[in-house]
């Protein structure tokens, strides 16, 4: 392998910290002993096919596979690493399907062992086994060999949000884009959260953008498996935390069943009932004591080494859309240590000049929701996202198909092109 590849495989990025060891261990990996030949006795299974994938030529080629292996794929170059694997753009092999681009995620089983996060790595693959969801990543195909296992799914052009922020006029999204991107990261949380999954890891980073303008979520080595018991409740006992006038407001204003039109029908009693229950699967019970996340991300029952639950994902909602609209985080320090006591001790403000706009007012209303410091009055930590979608913020804005949306016009997405391929 030439010294360009060589220095390149040796390039890293940001990753989140977590409580087993915040050692950085050099991938000193070539790609010459990246073996995934599969026993003779044990082929690989053909993946299953995924419902929301159906359409999916890029599935469908490699479905077509027979005996599929990690000898089928090209490796064009690396796009990223993490705490527990890189990633690399690669290629099926064959004249027919020599341009489809897919990204593969690898880790080393050794370097694993010794940073002692053999866990998180099937942690991660479990739940991409579990996922079937157009804002969360599908499992192409998975290989395990000796040293090495690898993922393949799908590889998003545009780029991360943390990259794209970057780009904008004064590095920060406008109210319309963020708002889309927020509601799109709802969506994939409430998803998440009805399988059991607490995601524990969100950031711009992990929120990569399809070269079709929406989002998919990323990275979940962190993520905390548990349960959740889907129900369909009545808006009309409010939970404390959400009793206030703005919160009910919000449930007047749009119920999560707004997508089904009351003409469809007949009876006046089953138009009621539909408009008045939401759908609720939020994992309440799960409890960790783990101490995952990125600093400036983290809740302030995680900062303080306190257990924690679903709540933490609401709360990295709401320094995640802070972040979109004004640029930086509420809550960073000069340091670490000075972050995390920011988050637990001093409260959520805002720039000195009022809202410039009703947008922007029920943005920074959200935002306090989900940046209450306490958990169990949270915006979200009782129902999830089946009240945080009822507030004004994003009033107008039908859940169920915002797949069809035209995504934002926002500078600096990458769009899909065949590249000029270096293969190893």
């Amino acid at each position: 392998m030439n010294e360009t590849i060589n220095k390149m495989l040796d390039d890293s990025r940001k990753t989140s910290m977590s409580s087993d060891t915040t050692t950085t261990i050099s991938h000193s990996t070539s790609l010459s002993r990246l073996s995934f030949e599969l026993p003779t006795s044990s082929p690989e299974k053909p993946p299953a096919m995924k419902p929301h994938r159906s359409s999916d030529s890029s599935f469908k080629a490699i479905r077509l596979i027979t005996n599929l292996s990690f000898r089928d794929f090209k490796l064009v170059r690396q796009i990223g690493s993490g705490d527990i694997g890189r990633v690399y753009l690669c290629r099926l092999r064959g004249a027919a399907e020599e341009g489809r681009l897919y990204a593969m995620k690898v880790v080393d089983n050794e370097v694993l062992a010794l940073k002692k996060k053999t866990q998180r790595a099937e942690t991660e693959r479990k739940i991409m086994r579990m996922l079937d969801h157009p804002f969360l990543p599908t499992l192409y195909a998975e290989f395990e060999g000796s040293n090495f296992s690898s993922v393949v799914m799908e590889y998003c052009s545009g780029g991360d949000l943390h990259s794209i922020r970057h780009k904008q006029p004064h590095k920060r999204f406008s109210l319309s884009a963020a708002r889309f991107y927020a509601a799109e990261v709802l969506v994939a949380l409430e998803y998440l959260h009805m399988l059991g999954i607490i995601y524990r890891d969100l950031k711009p980073e992990n929120v990569l953008v399809r070269s079709d303008g929406h989002i998919m979520l990323t990275d979940f080595d962190l993520s905390l498996c548990s349960n959740a018991i889907p129900a369909v409740e009545s808006p009309d006992f409010l939970p404390d935390s959400l009793s206030s006038p703005r919160a009910a407001h919000g449930s007047r204003a749009l119920t999560p069943f707004s997508c089904i039109s009351n003409r469809l029908f007949r009876s006046k009693k089953i138009q009621t009932l539909a408009s008045n229950r939401m759908f609720v699967a939020e994992p309440v019970t799960a409890r960790s004591c783990s101490f995952v996340g990125t600093h400036e991300y983290v809740a302030p029952e995680v900062a303080s080494g306190r257990s924690h639950g679903n709540a933490v994902d609401w709360w990295a909602l709401g320094i995640f859309i802070y972040e979109m609209i004004y640029g930086r985080t509420p809550f960073a320090g000069v340091s670490n240590e000075a972050t995390l006591r920011s988050i637990t001790k001093y409260p959520l403000t805002f720039p000195s000049d009022s809202p410039c706009s009703a947008s922007e007012m029920h943005a920074r209303d959200l935002i306090s929701g989900l940046l209450v410091k306490d958990p169990s009055r949270r915006l979200g930590s009782k129902r999830g996202a089946a009240d945080v979608k009822t507030h004004p913020y994003f009033k107008g804005l039908n859940f169920a198909l915002i797949r069809s949306v035209t995504p934002p016009g926002v500078a600096g997405i990458r769009r899909q092109r065949t590249p000029s391929f270096n293969v190893f």
